[in-house]
């Protein structure tokens, strides 16, 4: 066939469909584009209202083209790839020629990504930094060894050359079991788990989506190995029968899943307050609470974790490191409404 493109005023494309077009419209347009975006891409610009057929908006990826169809795509405007410096608030813990430890508050993205191009922990690296940065770990995520989550605060190390990214990676890789690294987290659960010490040991994968993730079979295709240790430290509204509304607990991890602590503690039916995503059928605990308290529950905004320590081999001394983190005020305010 021709080429069927024709310029329209950008940044739109027009695509007429020839006699020989057939299929979903959302494959079918992704291999005329000519690999300029995916079908994941084109799906999401259908959903967007980004595409129109014969002059109407069309928003169903799986419509049937016909031959003679028009489309008028809406070309997304070019996102720049490489994240600039923003000066943004830096609350450094240590700092020298290899690395730099600080507090990520909670609400910070760490890397940008799609919906957070600006506004990230590498953006304030970056301008922190200065030029240092520059290569280390790739363009959008210069210096990163490990992340937290945009809604978990605490401690993070992050490397200012080759040398200590390597180095530090490797470590991370490892997750401590044959070197000094350790990480340590507080988590505010509902209920109570039955053991006050105990092992979470459940592979995690995909959850059906790119975000979540869930508890998997070993034998599954995509199950990785996970590993949790938990510790009670405080029980809230705790009954004669040894269970309790909520709990402090202090977790360690031995591997290092995307949401590897949010997963575990749900798993065993303790979801993290505030956790959308895996404890929103525990939203309703709250009401059994006073009501001063109840209000602080219902608008806390973010899964109740932070990462109290962090202790990792100094890249260029070998020295090991150890720094912690006092919980953040909203964590605290959250304890002592469920204290009360």
């Amino acid at each position: 066939m021709n080429d069927p493109f024709t310029e329209a005023t950008a940044p739109r494309k027009v695509l007429t469909a020839d006699d020989d077009a057939s299929g979903r419209m959302d494959a079918w347009l992704t291999e005329q584009m000519d690999g300029l975006f995916s079908r994941n891409r084109i799906k999401a610009l259908i959903e967007q209202g980004a595409v129109r057929v014969n002059g109407k908006p069309v928003l169903e990826p799986k419509r049937k083209v016909q031959p003679g169809d028009v489309f008028e795509i809406g070309m997304p405007e070019p996102e720049d790839p490489e994240p600039k410096g923003e000066d943004i608030p830096l609350d450094v813990l240590y700092e020298d020629d290899d690395v730099i430890v600080l507090i990520k508050p909670p609400g910070l993205v760490v890397h940008p990504g799609a919906g957070n191009w600006t506004g990230t922990l590498v953006n304030a690296l970056i301008h922190h930094c200065g030029d240092s940065l520059s290569g280390i770990g790739g363009v959008k995520r210069p210096g990163i060894v490990h992340r937290l989550d945009k809604d978990t605060s605490g401690v993070m190390v992050v490397a200012k050359n080759d040398l200590a990214h390597r180095h530090l990676s490797d470590q991370f890789a490892d997750h401590g079991r044959t070197g000094p690294l350790e990480r340590a987290y507080a988590a505010i659960v509902w209920g109570r788990p039955r053991g006050l010490r105990g092992t979470i040991d459940a592979p995690l994968g995909r959850a059906g989506d790119r975000i979540k993730r869930a508890v998997k079979k070993h034998d599954a295709d995509d199950a990785r190995e996970a590993i949790t240790h938990y510790e009670v430290t405080e029980r809230y509204h705790e009954k004669p029968d040894a269970t309790a509304l909520a709990a402090m607990v202090e977790c360690r991890l031995e591997t290092g899943r995307t949401h590897q602590i949010r997963v575990h503690m749900a798993y065993i039916g303790h979801p993290l307050v505030g956790d959308v995503d895996y404890g929103a059928a525990f939203r309703t605990k709250s009401n059994l609470l006073p009501e001063a308290a109840k209000a602080v529950v219902d608008r806390f905004p973010r899964q109740a974790l932070h990462a109290f320590m962090l202790a990792f081999e100094h890249p260029a001394t070998g020295e090991t490191m150890r720094f912690t983190s006092p919980l953040p005020d909203d964590m605290l305010e959250l304890a002592a409404a469920l204290k009360a």
